[in-house]
């Protein structure tokens, strides 16, 4: 892989979706035996911990700048509305099998698209429109089918 490589963001979305993948599978197990919050809460703390060592180990931790008032109010609306989904995704492990949660929870693909295009003016081509149409009848066949 080329220095390049790691500079693209298709590359970047599809490693999100691997370690998205392994995470469901791994809080599957590790929701077991133990009440879905505190799993959450772990989580949480290890991703804090993760973060922070590569932070400082990058020497990215320091802050070229302020922070605008916006960008805090939407990285704490952000931050509430991940803390919401890993409680309600850790909950659904908890409560059913990976394969039935994850496809469901995926359904957020189709609500970013909404939302993009309500509230950001995103335009998806209609090759887009239908890849979340499909996106959309594949997790509700899934979930009804499972």
């Amino acid at each position: 892989m080329t220095p390049e490589t790691f500079s693209s963001w298709q590359v970047w979305a599809f490693l999100s979706a691997v370690f998205a993948a392994l995470t469901a599978i791994f809080a599957k197990v590790g929701v077991e035996g133990i009440n879905s919050d505190l799993a959450t809460l772990i989580r949480t703390v290890v991703v804090l911990i993760t973060l922070s060592a590569i932070l400082f180990a990058t020497g990215q931790f320091t802050q070229s700048g302020p922070i605008s008032a916006r960008s805090w109010l939407f990285l704490l609306l952000s931050g509430l509305g991940t803390g919401a989904s890993w409680i309600c995704y850790f909950r659904a492990l908890k409560l059913g099998p990976a394969t039935l949660v994850a496809p469901i929870d995926k359904l957020s693909v189709v609500l970013v698209a909404l939302f993009g295009a309500v509230f950001l003016g995103e335009r998806p081509s209609a090759y887009g429109w239908v890849g979340i149409a499909l996106i959309s009848a594949g997790a509700v066949l899934i979930a009804v089918k499972g």
